[in-house]
């Protein structure tokens, strides 16, 4: 089973993103903020599959975590979409610069369509969005 990283502060969201993940077959691991992320990428095994990060987060940003996780050998290679309230072209452009396979302005996409990208990314299509 593929599992997803969720990185998203606000609870209810958390609560559907996981709920639409887990009936699409995936395991989820949520957490609230980068540093429980961190804390969680850091006794993971097997890693996950895909990452799901907002941009907008307590303690650090999503740019700031992605950096991270971004300079890490091990951590790297993990796919990860961000899914923000908004899409600043010089936002967009540092997350995809750093590797982001797919960005995501939430008002403009359902939840479904989002996780349609996450199956394509997961299962080796394609990146880019």
């Amino acid at each position: 089973m593929k599992r997803i990283l969720i990185v998203e502060d606000e609870g209810p969201l958390l609560q559907a993103i996981q709920h639409k993940l887990e009936d699409a077959g995936f395991k989820t691991i949520p957490t609230r903020d980068g540093k429980e992320a961190l804390a969680s990428l850091a006794g993971s095994e097997p890693l996950p599959d895909l990452i799901w990060l907002d941009y907008y987060l307590p303690f650090m940003n999503g740019l700031e975590f992605l950096t991270r996780i971004k300079s890490e050998e091990r951590l790297k290679r993990i796919p990860v979409i961000v899914v923000s309230n908004t899409a600043g072209s010089e936002k967009v452009s540092a997350m995809l610069d750093l590797g982001v396979d797919a960005y995501f302005v939430k008002a403009e996409r359902r939840l479904n369509e989002i996780i349609k990208k996450v199956q394509s990314i997961v299962n080796g299509g394609a990146k880019h969005e």
